[in-house]
């Protein structure tokens, strides 16, 4: 019998934030159990395995940040919904690290078609409605624009530019002042 409070949701919260605390690559069902003060036995029958428990809260920061992002995006164009998204990842990714390395793990095709990464791309999307991108080739401007929020974040976050002047937060206006410039200029095909 499955201990009196313990849900699969209540679980996933707790271990997203753990994945906060510890680092999502170091999560595990035993660590999530410790913290409940349960043996992990306890919670299988609300998380299959390590896997499936970090592919929950991969689902939840997906869905966590495509909140905030339609959010940050209500009512902007342009450069101003370009800054608001690309700041909505970076400051996730500061308050939830775990949960921000999670959004990067490798799902199933079918868990990812069903999950809020498809909201993602519509998001990316709706910033380029604000430019004369063509249709054509928006495919590769929603990469693009992934790519650099993300391989920044990224970096900052492992401390890559804490080593040189100036300060990354100092670059990140600058690195979204080149993305609008490109944006407004997209070359042709």
């Amino acid at each position: 019998m499955a201990r009196a409070g313990l849900t699969r949701e209540r679980l996933v919260r707790a271990g997203a934030a753990l994945a906060d605390d510890v680092g999502f690559d170091d999560l595990t069902v035993s660590e999530l159990a410790r913290r409940f003060d349960v043996k992990p036995a306890s919670l299988y029958s609300h998380v299959a395995s390590t896997d499936d428990l970090k592919t929950q809260i991969t689902l939840l920061a997906l869905e966590e940040m495509a909140d905030r992002g339609s959010a940050a995006l209500a009512g902007r164009a342009g450069r101003d919904a370009l800054v608001a998204l690309a700041n909505v990842y970076r400051d996730y990714a500061v308050e939830h690290p775990g949960r921000y390395a999670a959004a990067r793990h490798r799902l199933d095709p079918e868990v990812a078609a069903a999950s809020a990464g498809g909201r993602h791309v519509q998001m990316t999307q709706a910033v380029l409605r604000g430019y004369e991108v063509p249709e054509s080739e928006q495919t590769h401007a929603v990469r693009l624009l992934g790519s650099v929020f993300h391989g920044y974040v990224s970096l900052e976050m492992a401390g890559a530019y804490d080593h040189s002047s100036p300060a990354a937060a100092e670059s990140w206006p600058r690195v979204l002042d080149a993305l609008d410039a490109l944006l407004r200029n997209w070359p042709p095909a």
